[in-house]
């Protein structure tokens, strides 16, 4: 079956639309021209053969009425658990000054430093020894001045 070719996300995705389509009761043709997106390529998207970007999916829920962020989520470029309604990914699939490939790039950068976060996390968890060693900030926190060394080498200056 030809759905199996870009992934599950995206056939539910197609699923999804085909089923706000009707029940907004525009045809195909009117949702295409309302997205400016063309016939053939809706097409495809609600038979889950393609996988939109971003921007053609902010179109489409416009056209729609419906909230973008929700089709993010069936697209796959959200993730439901996100906490805070994934304001990260939020803020960079709606960044204008974006293309489309530096936003997936930046979505999956962030992506990874999650996953290595968690990982890192998971590791830390298992083992006995201090977290502070392997933490960076930390190092720099403890290297930093103390307000009251700061204090009297302003004091030492003036003299």
């Amino acid at each position: 079956m030809a759905k199996g070719k870009v992934g599950k996300t995206v056939g539910s995705l197609g699923d999804y639309l085909k089923e706000q389509r009707v029940s907004a009761r525009l045809s195909l043709r009117q949702l295409a021209d309302q997205a400016g997106v063309s016939n053939p390529y809706l097409s495809q998207i609600e038979r889950g053969l393609r996988k939109p970007s971003a921007e053609v999916l902010q179109q489409i829920a416009k056209a729609l009425r419906i909230s973008a962020e929700q089709l993010y989520i069936r697209a796959g470029i959200l993730s439901p658990d996100d906490g805070v309604g994934g304001s990260v990914e939020l803020a960079i699939v709606s960044d204008t000054g974006l293309t489309e490939r530096q936003k997936q790039s930046l979505l999956d950068v962030y992506a990874s430093f999650l996953a290595l976060n968690a990982a890192d996390s998971a590791d830390e968890d298992s083992s006995t020894g201090s977290s502070a060693e392997a933490d960076p900030v930390a190092e720099v926190r403890e290297d930093a001045p103390t307000n009251t060394e700061t204090d009297s080498d302003a004091v030492a200056n003036e003299g």
